[in-house]
């Protein structure tokens, strides 16, 4: 044996307390209707770039289209789901997110269009 043991506690403890505070975004107040704008222009062009960076990446796409969701602009987020199928067809994980966005928004007959 070793002439110092070192428990399992001990060592994650250890990387507990060596870990960087998680920082979370700013939250932004938006005060009238030219900002609230400006503040989704800047959030679709940082997606846009995203999506141009790495296209095949499922998580870019689907994150955008929550944005748009989020933001009540369905045919928005509609026409991104179906941007991203062009891509990967054969995605089922991206074929179910199409749907729950739908059912959650309660789009039943777009959903049933989906599946």
């Amino acid at each position: 044996p070793a002439p110092i043991q070192i428990s399992a506690e001990q060592i994650l403890r250890e990387a507990a307390d060596r870990q960087e505070p998680h920082q979370l975004d700013p939250v932004v107040q938006i005060h009238d209707a030219e900002e609230y704008q400006s503040f989704l222009r800047d959030r679709r062009k940082h997606f846009e770039d995203n999506i141009r960076y790495r296209r095949e990446h499922i998580g870019n796409w689907v994150k955008y289209a929550r944005l748009e969701e989020e933001h009540h602009e369905l045919e928005r987020a509609r026409s991104i789901f179906e941007r991203a199928l062009e891509v990967d067809t054969r995605s089922g994980e991206l074929w179910l997110r199409y749907a729950e966005m739908e059912m959650r928004n309660e789009c039943i007959n777009h959903a049933r269009n989906v599946l």
